[in-house]
Formats: structure tokens, sequence, C-alpha cells
């Protein structure tokens, strides 16, 4: 019998409420595993950044349990949260505009406390050769792709155990779509595991082993990535299939 790696991330019977009456999670149970790149699909509006949010700190549940390995998050700032190896690369992007790419990268090395961290410039510029080329340009003036590129390169250089994308492949022309889930697969394979949020639900299915699918804050379809790519419900709600 194989035994399962361990729940790396868990969530249990989670509650988030933005405001007093707006109910983004409706009891929400999920996990990812050690070495797993699992993807939440679902509509725009169905709670999928709520849940990013809610593990990263940014939001509080109002009820249940969110536990990375075996530590309860709720309650923990999310400074504390990066440090315990849990990086979140935004929806949106979100770098610092008027800071060049090295500033940017150094942000995300602040919670580090080693001085030399040349081997992480170099994996990041490794997985991102155009980074390298642009070390010294302000991240606003670069292209959408090269943004998200460097979003990712920041919450490496945390050197996390867990990576959170949230909708990386948004706005951008499919070359660097495919790009972009090449080096998802690559981080992965070097050891980090993955919780992809991806609205592009075919690619978030191809890249991952197992998904979970959410619909107004509720997980209505838990399986094998493959299996949901088979199922007829899905086909017709996020593959366009009939």
């Amino acid at each position: 019998m194989t035994m399962k790696p361990p729940a790396m991330l868990e969530l249990d019977g989670v509650h988030a409420v933005y405001g007093k009456k707006i109910r983004a999670l409706k009891g929400v149970s999920l996990e990812v595993r050690a070495g797993e790149v699992v993807a939440l699909i679902g509509n725009n509006g169905a709670g999928k950044t709520t849940i990013m949010k809610t593990v990263a700190g940014l939001l509080q549940p109002e009820k249940g349990v969110v536990r990375f390995q075996g530590r309860d998050l709720p309650g923990m700032p999310p400074d504390q949260i990066m440090r315990m190896g849990l990086s979140l690369v935004p929806e949106g992007r979100r770098i610092f505009p008027r800071l060049t790419v090295m500033e940017n990268l150094e942000m995300g090395a602040y919670s580090r406390r080693e001085k030399d961290l040349s081997r992480e410039y170099d994996h990041v510029f490794h997985l991102f050769p155009v980074l390298g080329k642009r070390r010294q340009q302000f991240g606003g003036t670069l292209s959408g792709g090269e943004q998200q590129m460097l979003a990712m390169g920041r919450a490496l250089m945390a050197a996390p155990k867990l990576l959170m994308l949230d909708e990386p492949s948004m706005g951008l022309a499919p070359v660097v779509v495919d790009k972009i889930f090449e080096i998802i697969e690559l981080i992965n394979k070097e050891g980090v595991t993955v919780f992809l949020v991806e609205q592009n639900a075919k690619r978030a299915l191809r890249a991952s082993s197992r998904a979970y699918v959410l619909e107004t804050g509720e997980i209505v379809a838990a399986a094998d990535s493959a299996a949901l790519m088979r199922d007829p419900a899905v086909q017709k709600a996020y593959l366009g299939l009939h």
C-alpha cells in the first residue's frame, strides 16, 4: 500500500466574510500534500482569491481551521506565515513599479536571515533569464509577462516550501502562459509544493495532479485532475466542451 505524503496545507470547514454581509467562503475543506501541484478552479467571484488571502493571513477566517505543516495559522501576521515557508504570488502581480528588478527581488527576501543571497538571485535568473537582463530596470516598465516572472521570482527569494499562485496566466499572451507553466513545473520538480488558483481550467488541470472546483464559496468537486478533465459537468462549465 502506497503511503500518501503528509498534508502540508489543510483547510477544514473554513468560513470567511467580507464586511458584515458578504459570505465569501462557506465551509471550505481541502488539503495540499508535500510535493504536489494542486489546482483550485472556479469562475470569477467563486472565492478562489479569498482562499489564498485567508491562507496567507491577509484575511482572518470567521471560523474553521487553516493549518500549515501542523501549525494553526489564523491570528498569525502575514510576515510570520511567510517565514514559516509559505509564499503568495498575488493576483495582478503587485510588484513595486518604482523599484528596480533587483530591489523587487530584495524585498522578497526581507524575512531571510542570511546575508549572502547570491544563490537565490542566481536561481531566479536561471529560471527567468530575462530578469537577469533587466536587473536595473524599473518594475513598472516591464511587460506583463516579465512582471509576472518578477512576482514569481520575488516569492521564490523567500525560499518557500509552499508557493501559492493566484491567476498567474491572467492577461498574458499564450506564448508567455506556456513559459509560466513550464516554470511552475520546474519549480515543483525542484521540490517546492505548489497551490495554483487559475481561471484557465484546462491549463490548471494539465499542470496539477489533483484539483478542487469552487462554486460560490463551496467546494463542489475534488478529484485527480485527469478525472476532472473527463467529468462532463466540469467539461461543460469550465473547459468549453459540450
